[in-house]
Order: structure tokens, then C-alpha cells, then sequence
């Protein structure tokens, strides 16, 4: 089985193109179904029928795992399934018939502008890590850029003088978008003087760079936005995605069409956008019931 394991993650490699972050989780997942079943004596994934895999689902339920974990898991092994369907390695599929654990619908967490514009204000611009902070969080705010695009982009990446920022998304696939004057004004201060201030006589390919001019990790990025949270005074839990999240819930507000904002989001499918639209019409409730005369 893990020979099987092996050839499905080159497949998702090399055919499918899934980034890396994506393997990962794709691989944990099988290797966790494939241990449960050779825990009980099940050697060959010919042997796995739908009693088997109903019996991996309730462990995970054992296990403490969500309603969402276990359709994330479900979801890793159905794709597995459907490769050696495929390349005719095995001829029955023993999830047809097993529907996706319902996780009900998640509502991401967004800032209103007023915090978004205390978070931004809270960088000193006057330090080098300072212009750092504040042009990371003005392109991911601006952009709408999840935070391994954002830690990842490089230099060539960012056209200032075009306002536009090419990002590679999901599954290697390319994007451009567009960023606004003030995410522009941050990243040209960071590019003329905090930059070459942090590398000193190193060089460096990325454009947001740490310690020893490598580029910036996710986690160090969390710790951040952390940071500048608590200098703004803001209560309310922020993190990366939340930028983005709030990127765009405040273009939907302000009139956008769901097209371009999923264009600029980079999903693939626009029911993973429409998600927002239920934030923004909560909002819109709001301000009726604060404004209206008759509320």
C-alpha cells in the first residue's frame, strides 16, 4: 500500500501540479488511513471495502476529530480511490456509496476597516522592520494574497510603477493583481531603504526578508500580525488570513462583482467566494438595525 501511497503522491506532483503545503496534508491523510488499516490486518487496499472505511471513520470520530477534519480526510482518500480507479489498480470503489461528513457553514473571521486602518497605523515607519511590517500587511490587505503567497513573493514579482503584484496561488497557478496607492507607497519605502538597510551586503531573491537575508516565514508573519494587534488595540483574534478574509469582504460591501474579487482571491470554483456574500448581507442587516429609522 505505501508503494500505492507513493505513486498517488507523484501523481499529485507531477499530473495534478498541487503545491506543496497541499501534498503534505494530502500525504498525512493517507498515511494515517493506511496505518488504520494495516492496524487491522488489512495489507492490501483490494482488501479495504466500505465496512473498512466506516469502521477508519468512526476511529477519527474516536479520535475527537471535527465534522470538517473528517470530510478533509474523507475528501484526501477519495481522490486516492479515484487514481487507482483509474490506472485500473483496483476495480471496486468502496466510497461511492459514503457521503462527506456535513461541517455546516464557516464563516471566516473579518476586521472592520476601522481596525484594519488601527492595524496598518500601528508600524513605525521610521525602522527598517517597521517599513517591513507595514508594506507585508499593506500587499496582503491590498491584495488579498494568502499569507505562503505573500512570505513567498520575490522582487520581481511587484510592479509599482503598474500597481500590480504577480503571485503564484494554488496549484502553480499564476495570478496578477492589482494593489492600491497605499500599498504601493509601503512597498517602495520598504524596496528604497528598509530593505537594503535588513540585507546589508547579502542578496536575496524575496522580497520580505528575516534574519540573514532569508525570506520570511508564516509562522514569524503570525507573530506579527500578533504584534501590531496588540499595539492597536484590537480585542478580537487577528491572523494572517484574516487580512485577506477582510480584503475581500470590504470589496463586496463596497459593490464589487463576485467574478473579480474570485479572479483576484484566485479560487477556482466561485462558491468558495460566495461565502462572503453571507458575511457582507450580516453586515448589511447591522447597519439597518443601528441606522434605520424604523429599525
Amino acid at each position: 500500500m505505501h508503494d500505492l501511497s507513493d505513486a498517488y503522491m507523484d501523481y499529485l506532483t507531477v499530473e495534478k501540479g498541487l503545491a506543496a503545503n497541499s501534498i503534505t496534508a494530502y500525504g498525512t491523510d493517507l498515511a494515517s488511513y493506511i496505518s488504520y488499516l494495516a492496524d487491522n490486518g488489512i495489507q492490501n487496499i483490494r482488501d479495504a471495502d466500505t465496512t473498512a472505511v466506516l469502521g477508519w471513520l468512526v476511529h477519527l470520530t474516536r479520535q475527537g476529530l471535527s465534522a470538517k477534519s473528517r470530510a478533509r480526510h474523507l475528501i484526501s482518500i477519495r481522490g486516492f480511490y479515484k487514481y487507482l480507479i483509474a490506472e485500473k489498480l483496483i476495480s471496486a470503489n468502496p466510497l461511492k456509496d459514503i457521503d462527506i461528513p456535513k461541517t455546516g457553514q464557516h464563516l471566516p473571521g473579518v476586521i472592520p476597516v476601522s481596525e484594519v486602518e488601527a492595524l496598518l497605523n500601528s508600524c513605525e515607519t521610521t525602522t527598517s522592520k517597521g517599513q517591513r511590517n507595514l508594506a507585508m500587511m499593506e500587499i496582503m490587505y491590498g491584495a488579498g494574497l494568502r499569507v505562503s503567497e505573500l512570505v513567498f513573493l520575490k522582487v520581481v514579482d511587484v510592479n509599482l510603477e503598474a500597481g500590480l503584484v504577480r503571485v503564484m496561488g494554488k496549484g502553480s497557478k499564476e495570478r496578477i493583481v492589482p494593489i492600491g496607492s497605499k500599498a504601493k507607497e509601503a512597498a517602495r519605502l520598504w524596496l528604497d531603504q528598509g530593505r537594503p538597510m535588513e540585507l546589508k551586503h547579502l542578496s536575496s531573491d524575496f522580497l520580505f526578508i528575516a534574519r540573514a537575508g532569508k525570506p520570511m516565514t508564516r509562522q514569524a508573519f503570525w507573530k506579527i500580525i500578533k504584534k501590531h494587534a496588540l499595539i492597536a488595540g484590537i480585542s478580537r483574534p487577528v491572523y494572517p488570513h484574516v487580512l485577506r478574509h477582510s480584503f475581500a469582504t470590504h470589496l463586496i460591501e463596497g459593490g464589487a462583482d463576485l467574478r473579480s474579487v474570485q479572479t483576484m482571491l484566485g479560487h477556482s470554483d466561485i462558491s468558495t467566494t460566495q461565502i462572503y456574500t453571507h458575511i457582507s448581507r450580516d453586515y448589511l442587516i447591522k447597519m439597518h438595525q443601528a441606522f434605520h429609522p424604523r429599525k
